[in-house]
């Protein structure tokens, strides 16, 4: 216990908050969007792969919105520490996002 990140139990409830409001929504498009490319065919596969793409990024977007606003509420000397810790388990989490 001594070696726990500072922010790791807040990180990980943050994303457990994130997964459960998005389970039908932006986490689910990412899935749909993934099998979508992974059958395209040849020809459909560049477009079926920017649907992808951009479904990702506004999974992104909308973790750096969660990272941000809580971060504001932080002192300047946690902030860089905290971002961190969210992008790492974010990352851990859901691989397809690096």
């Amino acid at each position: 216990m001594i070696f726990r990140r500072r922010f790791s139990d807040l990180v990980s409830r943050q994303l457990d908050v994130f997964a459960a409001d998005e389970a039908n929504g932006l986490l689910a498009e990412v899935r749909e969007m993934k099998t979508r490319y992974d059958q395209a065919d040849r020809s459909d596969a560049e477009e079926a792969y920017g649907d992808y793409v951009d479904v990702v990024d506004a999974v992104r977007d909308a973790l750096a919105d969660m990272r941000n606003r809580f971060a504001r509420t932080l002192g300047d000397d946690t902030v860089d520490e905290y971002e961190a810790a969210f992008e790492r388990a974010a990352m851990k989490r859901w691989r397809w996002l690096g």
